[in-house]
């Protein structure tokens, strides 16, 4: 079967887009999917959180048609490949909104990835730009982080608008994998409320699996590694494995 391409997209930035991109791939990963990261966002964070940087090519030159296979890299954890981003990435996002058929630079030189590679995360930029375009414009379904916190619901809807007008004109095939609930912190009435209303607004969409806040998960990437390698018994890293059971079955 041809692999699944996920956009991880939010507009909203600080929902923990990266965190699940990365934490999810090193999932699948450990079980033995071939599992690729593309990192879209121009703060390269993905790249960072998997240990890597972007020294020369970067996903910026994929969007420029470069093929797919001289650009990845291998990352220290089996199974998982990176195409890294780097701040010239902020440019593709000017560049791409010149051109006509700007929308969709991205879905040529990544379909080979389809054959190559069970799941591919794209993390894409907190917001509904170009380069967000690009990825929904190309990807399977989209997955979206969604923080329990005040405002969770503020711009979902845009963004669930976003994808009907992208499957109607340039991603006919294009799902919504789900909704995720992160940063929940359980010792607060606000956590639960915030679930509670996602769940009544938007039911089967949102993944059973809640993703909760924690330290452990904000330490990992600064030492460049996912939470299944930096602290595998955490709750944070059951969080994940528990979603990225959910996503094989809802993909």
């Amino acid at each position: 079967m041809p692999g699944t391409i996920v956009a991880v997209a939010n507009q909203k930035g600080g929902v923990g887009k990266t965190t699940t991109a990365v934490n999810l791939a090193a999932c699948l990963a450990e079980v033995g999917e071939r599992t690729l990261v593309v990192d879209l966002d121009p703060q390269a964070n993905a790249t960072s959180g998997l240990g890597m940087s972007a020294n020369g090519t970067s996903s910026y030159d994929l969007l420029d048609g470069a093929p797919l296979g001289t650009l990845t890299c291998a990352t220290r954890f089996r199974n998982l490949d990176l195409v890294p981003a780097k701040r010239d990435l902020a440019g593709a996002a000017v560049e791409l909104a010149r051109h006509a058929d700007g929308e969709t630079f991205l879905a040529e030189p990544l379909a080979p990835a389809r054959e190559l590679y069970d799941f591919v995360f794209v993390d894409c930029p907190p917001s509904l730009g170009p380069l967000t375009v690009n990825a929904l414009a190309t990807a399977d379904c989209v997955l979206v982080p969604v923080q329990c916190e005040y405002y969770a619901l503020e711009g979902l809807t845009q963004l669930l608008e976003s994808v009907e007008r992208i499957r109607g004109g340039l991603n006919p095939r294009l799902a919504v994998a789900g909704l995720l609930l992160t940063m929940a912190d359980g010792r607060t009435r606000l956590a639960a409320d915030v679930a509670e209303e996602v769940r009544r607004a938007f039911g089967d969409l949102v993944f059973e699996a809640v993703v909760p806040r924690s330290v452990r998960l904000a330490e990992a990437p600064s030492h460049g590694l996912p939470i299944t390698v930096y602290d595998p018994r955490s709750a944070g890293a059951d969080a994940y494995y528990r979603v990225a059971s959910e996503l094989v079955d809802r993909a």
